[in-house]
């Protein structure tokens, strides 16, 4: 039987088991909207495409499934790109659906055509950063593509494709779709895992370094790590991956990482890199004098996509394999070695956290008002649940969360770590909430962080997702502030302020209300904690605005910004 390329389309959706759309609506793809209607797939509308690809983005983080944004053509297709990029630099799954111009005007600047100076091309916008784009020509291509637009998004290393379909292809007549690939991901050699389990066992001091690759099933990794009494580090994005309190845990090197993590990293005789790109926050800008040196050391890497093998350092044994299955196997060949014990480097490691922990504990006991950042972040863990999700943004919220937040076991951290983008959190967490519907999810943002994204609260309230959304408000991009201050003396163009020079900000309290939303406001320091319990209790989206000053991230490692603003070039 034939049907329209659309409802052939949606029909296919159902079939690999997508339960929701996340986009916007625009006279290209409300043929796929119609056929939607009549679908068990729920359709979630936002009032920007970036929301809507954030929203999706933080579905796909925790579900571990390729998440469906449908965008119109031209500024529909350009609003959803930062969304998007944020996905495919953290390597989430996500298939893009893009309706285009009619395919008989191509060229002829028809309305919302992405075309002044060459010929017409929108797909072209993603090709940086998705892994393919499919540019649909007959109604009979569309399923075909889009069952390889899924397999695409999920194999190897996972991350964002783009389907783009001309308007009058979506109405008209198409077959049905065809039948779904299934493959077995790559393990690890026998023979490879063998010699790496020999090199660990054998060595002085080893490390794993763990990214943001490895999400989940992480059992054989800390049996590996406790058989052989190997100290783990993570990168910022594999917060959580094991927990802060195993005591094995050095935490994150690099920019923000503690003095103990970046010497053992750099001293270090034999380092088992798993999924990770050492990110130039955490290689302190790839400077060997302060976290990952290998002159004299042995980078074993292991990662899905052959392009990040000896990236960044050479790797003297590199395996392109599913880390989850390398780790198994390693676990596995290391049970044939002597277990081995130091214990004066756990006590190093439990002397080194405990004080990080501690010291951050006590400045949370401050009565300052506005609020320091640390009270909000003691206040957050000692209301929430420990199976919370923490979704964060960038600046204090991200990078002290990271540092100074000792997460729980069952609690789980989300930040967007390649694109580092501004205006993340509050759009994941909703998609965080729709995959997660019963636990607390905990949006922790920056006022700048919410200013972005406002249309997130109206797609909460819409949604019935009982977001609680922490608003740290210094009336500043802080971080950036910080950095002005710190190396030109002055903050300019970093800082809000009304005509007359005063801090200013939007009252999200009332703006939470007018949305449908609840909104507090914290006036002085016991509320915060009293608002939180509040909203965890009510399961109503809201808004808990918290003044806060202007702190730095403390931050011991490097980072070679610093070192540009100075005139110093260390290449």
């Amino acid at each position: 039987m034939t049907t329209t390329a659309a409802h052939a389309l949606v029909a296919q959706l159902e079939e690999l088991g997508v339960e929701y759309v996340f986009g916007t609506c625009g006279h290209t793809n409300i043929a796929v909207l119609d056929a939607l209607a009549d679908s068990r797939i729920r359709f979630v509308i936002a009032r920007h495409e970036q929301a809507a690809a954030h929203a999706a983005d933080g579905y796909a983080r925790v579900s571990g499934k390729p998440r469906v944004l449908l965008v119109h053509v031209g500024p529909g297709l350009t609003n959803a790109a930062t969304g998007v990029m944020t996905a495919a630099l953290d390597s989430v799954p996500m298939v893009v659906i893009s309706g285009d111009i009619p395919s008989y005007y191509h060229g002829r600047h028809p309305h919302q055509e992405i075309n002044l100076h060459a010929d017409a091309d929108q797909a072209s916008v993603f090709r940086p950063f998705v892994k393919r784009a499919w540019n649909v020509h007959r109604a009979q291509d569309l399923g075909r593509f889009v069952e390889r637009a899924f397999w695409t998004a999920t194999s190897g290393r996972p991350g964002a494709v783009l389907v783009n379909v001309p308007m009058d292809v979506f109405s008209r007549p198409a077959g049905p779709s065809p039948a779904i690939s299934h493959a077995a991901p790559p393990g690890l050699p026998e023979a490879t895992a063998e010699l790496i389990a020999a090199r660990l066992a054998a060595a002085e001091r080893p490390l794993i370094y763990v990214g943001g690759g490895l999400r989940e099933d992480t059992e054989a990794l800390i049996r590996l790590a406790e058989h052989l009494d190997i100290p783990i580090a993570h990168s910022l994005m594999a917060k959580g991956t094991v927990p802060d309190a195993h005591p094995l845990v050095l935490g994150m090197p690099g920019f923000w990482g503690l003095e103990l993590t970046n010497t053992y990293a750099r001293e270090a005789d034999v380092v088992l890199a798993l999924a990770t790109r050492f990110a130039e926050t955490d290689a302190s800008s790839w400077d060997p004098r302060f976290t990952w040196d290998f002159s004299g050391s042995t980078l074993i890497q292991i990662d899905i996509d052959p392009a990040e093998i000896g990236r960044n350092y050479p790797a003297e044994i590199g395996a392109v394999a599913d880390v989850r299955l390398a780790v198994k196997s390693i676990a596995e060949a290391a049970a044939s070695h002597p277990a081995n014990s130091r214990i004066e480097l756990r006590k190093q490691i439990l002397k080194a956290r405990s004080e990080l922990f501690a010291a951050s504990q006590e400045r949370g006991r401050s009565e300052d008002f506005p609020l320091r950042p640390e009270r909000i972040l003691k206040d957050l863990r000692e209301a929430l649940p420990p199976d919370a999700v923490l979704v964060t943004d960038v600046g204090w919220n991200k990078n002290g969360v990271a540092q100074c937040y000792e997460l729980p076991a069952e609690g789980r951290f989300i930040t967007p770590g390649g694109a580092s983008t501004m205006g993340f959190g509050p759009a994941a967490a909703v998609g965080v909430q729709l995959a997660e519907p019963d636990r607390t999810v905990i949006a922790l943002i920056g006022d700048g962080g919410m200013s972005a994204q406002l249309p997130a609260l109206p797609m909460a309230v819409e949604q019935g997702a009982p977001v609680v959304f922490v608003v740290m408000n210094n009336r500043s991009h802080g971080t950036i502030s910080d950095l002005q201050s710190a190396h030109y003396g002055r903050s300019y163009g970093c800082d809000f302020a009304d005509p007359a020079g005063r801090p200013y900000s939007p009252d999200f309290a009332a703006l939470a209300r007018a949305c449908g939303a609840d909104g507090h406001t914290v006036g002085a320091p016991s509320d915060l904690g009293t608002a939180l319990r509040g909203a965890i209790a009510n399961r109503r989206p809201t808004v808990i605005d918290v003044p806060m000053v202007n702190e730095p991230v403390p931050t011991p490692g490097h980072w070679n910004i610093k070192d540009i603003y100075q005139g110093l070039f260390i290449n």
